[in-house]
């Protein structure tokens, strides 16, 4: 089975959000992607709907509970919120859901700055391998895999998914 085009899923993706925020009357939601492929889609996102909104960021590498196992990315940059959080209504963009420990963890870190108002997720692709029961508001398309198979944004411009091959532990 082949993988959708990013670019194929990002107007439904705006056409949805627009509606999911116009039924719970959200006028001036905050922009937050997860880093790096959060970011990545939640730029496209942003122009998708036309909107010069201000981008926070998150790197969300300290709030994993996976951290003491895998140790500290080489790459891990700060996060940047240009935006109060307290009271706002946010809008927290992913790339891949899968277990959903990248959105738990970015939600303790969201939480640190503040108590939002509301928080409504958005997913690229859902593979639904949830190991915590966190579902996405907007999503851009479902995907099954086979086991040991993963998938990887590449970006950030232009955005295409490759399917990846976890590497055996021999």
């Amino acid at each position: 089975m082949s993988l959708p085009d990013p670019a194929d899923l990002l107007p439904r993706m705006a056409r949805a959000l627009t509606d999911h925020l116009h039924e719970r009357r959200i006028e001036a939601p905050r922009f937050i992607g997860i880093h790096s492929g959060g970011v990545w889609v939640a730029q496209a996102l942003l122009e998708a709907l036309g909107s010069d909104a201000p981008l926070g960021t998150l790197d969300v590498s300290f709030y994993r509970d996976d951290f003491t196992r895998k140790g500290l990315h080489p790459q891990v940059r700060p996060s940047a919120l240009p935006f109060e959080v307290e009271d706002q209504h946010l809008v927290l963009i992913d790339d891949v859901l899968m277990s959903g420990r990248t959105v738990r963890a970015a939600l303790n870190e969201l939480f640190d700055y503040g108590r939002p108002a509301s928080v409504t997720l958005v997913c690229l692709l859902d593979l639904d391998d949830r190991e915590l029961p966190i579902r996405p508001d907007v999503v851009g398309a479902g995907l099954s895999l086979a086991a040991g198979e993963r998938v990887k944004l590449l970006g950030p411009a232009p955005l295409r998914l490759e399917r990846q091959a976890l590497a055996s532990a021999s």
